[in-house]
């Protein structure tokens, strides 16, 4: 290993999930700026189209794909027109999910009032859609530089919420959102085991970003935190370049927490 680049993701290729959202639009620009080749997918074109104008990749460093990953078929397809434009991928983040802030019926609601049909919503995204993308993308992952799998967790799927952060509010923290993140995490453990020693597979689990959230929220939440801060989306971006990176080539199965010192407390 060049000592001097093990951080470095230039020229390897990544898919990135979710590209069009907070992290996912950071990550997307760090890449880019480091001179890797991002295939970004998320399911809303028009904020997709308007991070890749944004970023203003040079030709051939970006390719997009509109693609609701909740749909099986949705999923087959993009691995598909992936293969149109490449033969070999080098990592992927999967970091599209539906998160506790979503605008979801039946979802950030009490617990007596979560639906059925947004439970399974929530699952086939955030947990199956994970498993049957990387099954997908064994092919091309086989012929990878070093691959790595990064999954996108919650230090929810580690630990009970603490409902005195949410009193008075207009939040929640659904039940589905746990148990999904829960559930990838033992994914992440299981496709380590199952797919080495060739293809790495890790978790990013951050704990609660700052997105704009109640003031009432971010203070108690902060309060909670060894920092003293909410996350922002660079601070979960760095650990999620490490575990692509070369840096981490002897890092295998691991869950990182990315939370401040939340748990610690």
């Amino acid at each position: 290993m060049n000592r001097g680049k093990a951080f470095s993701l230039r020229g390897r290729k990544i898919l990135v999930t979710g590209a069009a959202g907070f992290l996912g639009r950071e990550l997307c620009g760090y890449l880019l700026a480091d001179g890797a080749v991002v295939f970004a997918a998320d399911v809303d074109e028009e904020r997709l189209a308007s991070v890749e104008k944004q970023l203003n990749p040079r030709k051939g460093s970006m390719f997009s794909f509109h693609a609701d990953l909740s749909e099986e078929g949705q999923r087959r397809d993009l691995v598909a027109e992936m293969g149109n434009h490449t033969d070999s991928l080098d990592g992927a983040v999967f970091a599209a999910a539906f998160v506790g802030t979503s605008d979801l019926d039946g979802w950030a609601v009490d617990f007596s009032e979560q639906s059925l049909s947004t439970w399974r919503n929530a699952i086939e995204l955030n947990l199956t859609a994970p498993f049957h993308l990387t099954q997908l993308l064994v092919p091309l992952l086989s012929r990878g530089q070093e691959p790595s799998v990064v999954n996108i967790g919650s230090i929810y799927g580690s630990i009970g919420p603490d409902w005195s952060l949410y009193e008075g509010l207009e939040m929640s923290n659904p039940a589905a959102y746990a148990v999904s993140k829960g559930g990838l995490v033992q994914l992440t453990r299981w496709l380590a085991s199952t797919m080495a020693p060739h293809i790495r597979v890790n978790a990013v689990s951050p704990g609660g970003i700052e997105r704009g959230q109640a003031g009432q929220f971010v203070t108690r939440y902060s309060k909670k935190t060894l920092l003293g801060r909410m996350a922002e989306e660079a601070d979960v971006v760095g650990p999620i370049v490490f575990l692509l990176s070369d840096a981490s080539r002897y890092i295998t199965g691991q869950n990182l927490l990315v939370d401040g010192g939340y748990v610690s407390v």
